[in-house]
């Protein structure tokens, strides 16, 4: 009986310590990325080339998202995307294993005792308040509250663990005074990482443990090289179901931190040495040789004890991006290499919108951007589609085929869409995001619904061939100028809506009463044709049934063009 109340007593403030401490880091994170939204989608769209520059953008990226996960999971829904380039990643993926560094940071302030009030405070500003940036600087500072209120609940967990003698004594069994025990504390790191699917839950249980005495300095380093590793699992789930691209960028996360640990292990007795000289240095006592007894204010203890964690984990870190970052086209080039090109078949699903991505919905409004986009393309070559099967020479079958296979990919990208940007929006997020998330799915909508008539129009003609018919030269010359007054208004509202160019209203509606006009005049001809003239009925409907479903394509476009400028949509004439 005695057991389990000491057992419930180390795991309810433990378990619940870290609850907080996540849920801290989730509002915390949401909360910057917010306030700070239109800076992150300008990194992701202007990372460069340069490798410093990638780097660089990494590292900011994720000391604002407070997060390594996040960022490297968006970082493979960007590659996926098209949206960044692999040397790009490879430099990105450097960056943010700094930028999660600061974590480590954070909690050394001396602040632990004040988290349950900066907490409280904050929650009622984000409860009452009615102003977007107002609320959401509070969500980050309650994050930040509850972050610091989680760490003193688990210091208070695993404080009773010091009078328990066997658990004491096993844990201090833990030795890298050796290269077995190196390993041995690498692969606790890596485990526990694993365990709460969070390199800073990780880190906070670490320094938790350590603060209190109960892990020495020299065994929390080790166990931090083992946290790198454990943090890759995230991306690679991510990257199952993307393309090659992505694959490669996963892996050279993995293989970033797998080599980095590897040399790491080889230099570590000289590396925790130098750390130590440096912390001494700075607060005037070793973190290798302190005891915690040793302290009248254990306060002052944990403070040393986490400075030198976080030491160790930005030293590992910037080390690390130092001996890739002359060899990051190379690195990229190896990965290629593991990782061969094969044959792209057009897939029916997405693969670019990653659940993970939803953690950050202002990355993933860009990313669903991204789709949106894609879908304008598609439907950019299914009017090609159209034009080669009808207009330009003998059918194709095949090409026929295709296009009908185009027309179902886009309702399941549609779909797919929809869901992913459900579920942003109904999550905590500015009202400007909203209303984006609204013009995306307008614009999915609209998409999908020009290549529903797209792929009606191949099969009037895939009809005609059956019946063994076919048009006059002047009428699919008609057509075909047609057709392209249509394909030219799509164009330029996947342009538009690609480049952020702004739409003349006036303009837009003036092509679009003109291409109703050529239609009415094209009809009316025809009907005077048939009247003056024999001609087969099943071409006469299949003509005019061809012009209906262009003028509903145009509508369809019309109606895309009202999202991308924010009005209201029209009915569809």
């Amino acid at each position: 009986m005695v057991a389990i109340t000491q057992t419930l007593t180390i795991l309810l403030p433990t378990i619940g310590g870290l609850g907080i401490f996540m849920l801290g880091m989730k509002y915390m994170s949401e909360g910057i990325q917010t306030i700070a939204g239109p800076s992150l989608r300008q990194m992701v769209s202007r990372v460069t080339d340069n490798r410093f520059a990638a780097t660089a953008t990494g590292t900011t990226f994720t000391l604002l998202v407070q997060s390594s996960s996040i960022a490297t999971v968006i970082m493979v829904g960007l590659v996926n995307a098209g949206l960044m380039k692999l040397h790009q990643a490879v430099g990105f993926i450097m960056g943010a294993n700094i930028g999660t560094t600061i974590t480590g940071w954070i909690l050394m302030l001396k602040v632990g005792k004040y988290g349950l009030p900066i907490a409280g405070i904050a929650a009622l500003v984000f409860v009452f308040t009615k102003r977007d940036r107002l609320r959401f600087i509070a969500m980050a500072v309650m994050g930040l509250g509850l972050v610091f209120l989680g760490l003193e609940l688990m210091k208070q967990g695993v404080e009773p663990i010091r009078e328990m003698p066997q658990i004491k004594e096993w844990i201090q069994t833990l030795k890298v005074d050796h290269f077995g025990g190196i390993l041995f504390c690498v692969a606790v790191g890596c485990l526990l990482t694993f365990a709460v699917q969070s390199s800073s839950a990780a880190l906070g249980i670490l320094i938790a443990a350590a603060s209190t005495g109960l892990v020495s300095f020299p065994v929390a380093a080790a166990v931090i090289l083992g946290e790198n590793i454990g943090t890759t699992i995230t991306v690679v789930i991510a990257s199952l179901n993307a393309n090659r691209t992505a694959k490669r960028a996963a892996y050279a996360h993995v293989m970033f931190n797998l080599i980095g640990v590897s040399w790491m292990v080889l230099a570590f007795p000289f590396t925790i040495r130098l750390i130590s000289w440096a912390i001494e240095s700075i607060h005037g006592t070793n973190p290798i040789t302190m005891q915690y007894g040793d302290f009248e204010n254990p306060l002052q203890f944990g403070v040393i004890m986490t400075a030198a964690i976080a030491a160790m984990h930005t030293s590992f870190n910037i080390a690390n991006t130092i001996v890739f970052l002359p060899f990051v086209r190379q690195f990229a080039r190896l990965l290629e290499w593991l990782v061969p090109d094969g044959k792209e078949e057009e897939i029916p699903h997405l693969v670019h919108l990653d659940a993970g991505s939803v953690d950050s919905p202002i990355i993933g409004i860009e990313q669903s951007r991204r789709e949106i986009i894609q879908m304008g393309n598609l439907s950019n070559e299914m009017m090609e589609f159209v034009r080669k099967i009808g207009y330009e020479s003998a059918f194709d079958e095949e090409l026929a085929k295709r296009a009908l296979r185009r027309e179902d990919i886009l309702d399941n990208i549609e779909r797919e869409i929809v869901a992913f940007l459900t579920e942003i929006l109904q999550s905590t997020v500015p009202q400007a995001i909203v209303e984006e998330g609204r013009a995306q799915l307008r614009l999915a909508h609209e998409f999908e619904s020009t290549c529903d008539f797209l792929a009606t129009i191949v099969k009037e003609f895939q009809r005609l061939r059956e019946q063994k018919l076919q048009f006059e030269p002047e009428r699919l010359q008609e057509l075909s100028g047609l057709h392209d007054a249509v394909l030219k208004f799509l164009s330029q509202t996947v342009a538009a809506y690609e480049k952020k160019t702004p739409i003349d209203e006036a303009t837009a509606k003036q092509t679009s009463k003109d291409i109703v006009s050529l239609i009415s005049r094209l009809r009316e001809e025809h009907l005077n044709r048939v009247v003056e003239t024999s001609a087969d009925p099943r071409l006469t409907m299949a003509y005019t049934a061809i012009l209906t479903h262009y003028r509903r394509v145009r509508a369809h476009i019309l109606n895309a063009q009202q999202a991308i400028s924010g009005t209201k949509t029209h009915p569809r004439s």
